[in-house]
């Protein structure tokens, strides 16, 4: 099978499109698979460390706004059109898969213009500005929710196949879990509450954090807490500068960052996090409680839809991002972790919506597009 897969700008949309990847490889060793991006996004990165040859065109979002340089950025996504079509023309694939990112637009619709089969994944549950202008023309849309599937109009073929994620649950033994709990200089006995704001940190949710301990609010408590590698430094600053050590606070372990993801959010009894699509994916893989802070001013605020699916089945709390301070998002905590019935029970309820075997479904979806368009 040959295989075009669009996917540019954040690991959100690239993952997603490197999972799939690997499936068809999986399945059919000889498949012979290349992407298509920009020059400017994480593409640039992750592609090539996959093993996956990238093809760059020009491609970018555009405003409402009359502008000058507007006008610039419509003139090279046109050509980027041009661009998709010519590589398409010379690697002559058997589907073209988007996973997101403004290049789905001139890649899905150049090959729509080829007659080559086209399939887009969506991962959030207010499907973005491509997926809608592109729905009509698109053979087959696949969705992480439920909820996105009433938000796409006059699509052919609309599949709920959830989204691909790494982090998977672990089922420790009592004595697994102990272990790694005190090999993190932890206390076995209090709730622990893990936060993180992606792989950047989010700095309103770092302020509320540094405000819990300047008051010494997490006493019933404890945190692990994300940074992000850039904020690290800023907050031992500012916490030096209230004669806090950052590495002698009671119930805290902060890190810049954390490698061993899948382990920490498996022994974890809460998570505080935003809402991107990955991050629902994750919780809902794992059967977590979570408290949820909606990144604000992304496109079609996306995050908030996202963080509406779990809250609409009580398995998470909002706090949007305008809101947040300390003490709110201590009482927060507090009222769930105190309560070990209720984290359980959100947690439980974050599970009914996972989709399992979600790259199998993929896979099967890719596999029926292509084989029908073989027998027409």
């Amino acid at each position: 099978m040959k295989v075009v897969i669009a996917a540019a700008g954040t690991a959100g949309h690239i993952n997603p499109g490197l999972a799939i990847a690997n499936k068809i490889k999986e399945e059919q060793k000889g498949s012979e698979i290349i992407f298509i991006g920009t020059t400017r996004g994480l593409e640039n990165d992750l592609v090539p460390r996959a093993g996956y040859e990238l093809k760059t065109i020009e491609a970018y979002g555009l405003s409402k706004k009359i502008s000058i340089d507007n006008f610039k950025k419509m003139y090279k996504t046109y050509k980027g059109l041009g661009q998709a079509k010519k590589i398409l023309q010379e690697f002559n694939p058997d589907i073209v898969i988007g996973t997101g990112g403004y290049i789905c637009g001139a890649v899905i619709t150049a090959a729509h213009k080829l007659n080559i089969p086209t399939m887009i994944h969506e991962s959030n549950a207010f499907p973005g500005k491509a997926v809608k202008m592109l729905a009509k023309n698109v053979d087959t849309i696949l969705v992480s929710f439920e909820d996105a599937k009433a938000r796409i109009k006059n699509a052919k073929n609309i599949v709920c196949t959830g989204t691909p994620v790494k982090i998977q649950k672990r089922n420790y033994t009592l004595s697994e879990k102990i272990k790694i709990i005190q090999e993190c200089g932890l206390d076995t006995s209090k709730p622990i509450v893990l936060v993180y704001g992606g792989s950047q940190g989010a700095q309103k949710i770092n302020e509320a954090l540094i405000e819990i301990i300047e008051n010494n609010l997490n006493k019933s408590y404890q945190v692990v807490w994300a940074t992000g590698p850039k904020q690290y430094d800023i907050i031992k600053e500012q916490l030096e500068d209230r004669s806090i050590n950052i590495n002698k606070i009671p119930n805290m372990k902060i890190l810049s960052y954390i490698y061993n993801m899948e382990e920490m959010m498996n022994i974890s009894d809460l998570i505080v996090a935003r809402s991107g699509a990955m991050t629902i994916t994750e919780i809902s893989a794992l059967g977590k409680a979570s408290i949820l802070v909606p990144l604000p001013n992304v496109s079609n605020n996306h995050q908030l839809y996202n963080a509406k699916v779990l809250e609409n089945i009580k398995a998470a709390k909002i706090i949007e991002n305008q809101a947040l301070n300390g003490e709110i998002l201590n009482t927060t905590i507090s009222q769930i972790v105190s309560n070990k019935e209720k984290f359980i029970k959100m947690g439980n309820n974050a599970s009914k919506i996972y989709i399992k075997n979600t790259k199998e479904k993929i896979y099967e979806q890719i596999l029926q597009l292509v084989n029908r368009e073989n027998i027409l």
